[in-house]
């Protein structure tokens, strides 16, 4: 057996996709499907493309109900499941702040003042996405409402690709979503997939190595997108509560057995700040986490050895 990976662009994001595999041919092949079924879950989601689903539920936001796929359907409701556990934290509303408050590029030089952003975010709110499990729709209740899956969408189809390829028979392989990955089965050599996590102040360079085969792991950290303003950095995690960037926490890894689980808990565990974040963790069976802070310090939940 062999590994054969590859790497592109998807989703707007850098994808490596690995399989272990008896000869190129069966490698190449499953590394197609796999990339298949990535395209096929970005049609769906993206609010790029202006008849995707999740435009036109954002279009008829304040209007008017909108039937969806099952898949997205799903999607939203475990989407607002997650907000309901982390209070709000997490969040696929959070659309309705656009580029005019928050543009993570050099010509930033200062925060929106709290007021301004709290009048943009007033619209994020998960308990006004009313869904009707019966006819399938969703309805966004305010004008101006915007859902996204930018929180959840690399995990969900990290996950889906995985799916794909243990049933067409492959046995191991990672689904690599720009750091938010998927690995099952052993290596070629027979040992367990490893990941090295992330030094934040050398993004680079492994502080640490976790086994991660048959489980899934997802980063969010402030050292890929961030603004300095006044000699502090302020990272693209945005607080839904006061539309202000959340400070303190340089990166929080987050381990469990599913991607899309993993994506969407990454991003509230850093809004919610180390103590409440590391307490609601402990409380999720099979879910586990690395917290590093602005001065470097390491905090994970119970039951992580670290190598």
């Amino acid at each position: 057996m062999q590994k054969f990976s590859q790497s592109l662009k998807l989703m707007g994001n850098n994808f490596t996709i690995t399989v272990v595999a008896e000869n190129n041919n069966i490698g190449t092949e499953n590394i197609n499907l796999a990339v298949a079924e990535i395209k096929r879950i970005e049609q769906l989601f993206t609010t790029f493309k202006p008849d995707s689903q999740t435009n036109l539920i954002n279009e008829n936001a304040g209007i008017t109900a909108v039937k969806v796929d099952s898949e997205v359907f799903n999607l939203i409701e475990r989407s607002i499941g997650i907000s309901k556990i982390t209070q709000g934290a997490f969040d696929i509303s959070y659309g309705s702040i656009d580029k005019t408050l928050w543009n993570f590029d050099k010509s930033m030089t200062k925060l929106p003042d709290a007021e301004t952003a709290r009048k943009m975010v007033h619209l994020i709110d998960y308990r006004n996405i009313i869904l009707d499990k019966q006819n399938r729709t969703v309805f966004l209740k305010e004008k101006g409402m915007r859902i996204g899956f930018g929180g959840i969408g690399k995990g969900y189809s990290a996950e889906m690709a995985k799916k794909i390829l243990v049933d067409n028979g492959i046995s191991s392989g990672i689904i690599n979503a720009s750091g938010d990955l998927s690995a099952w089965g052993l290596q070629p050599n027979g040992k367990p997939w490893t990941i090295g996590i992330a030094n934040p102040d050398f993004p680079q360079a492994a502080f640490s190595y976790l086994e991660i085969s048959n489980k899934a792991v997802a980063t969010s950290g402030n050292y890929e997108k961030y603004v300095k303003i006044g000699g502090k950095k302020y990272s693209h995690t945005i607080d839904p509560k006061t539309g202000l960037p959340i400070t303190g926490i340089k990166s929080v890894t987050i381990i469990s057995e599913n991607a899309e689980f993993a994506d969407a808990m990454a991003t509230p565990i850093a809004v919610m700040g180390i103590s409440a974040g590391l307490f609601l963790i402990d409380q999720i069976a099979d879910l586990h986490a690395i917290i590093i802070d602005d001065n470097n310090k390491i905090y994970t939940s119970k039951n992580i050895n670290l190598k």
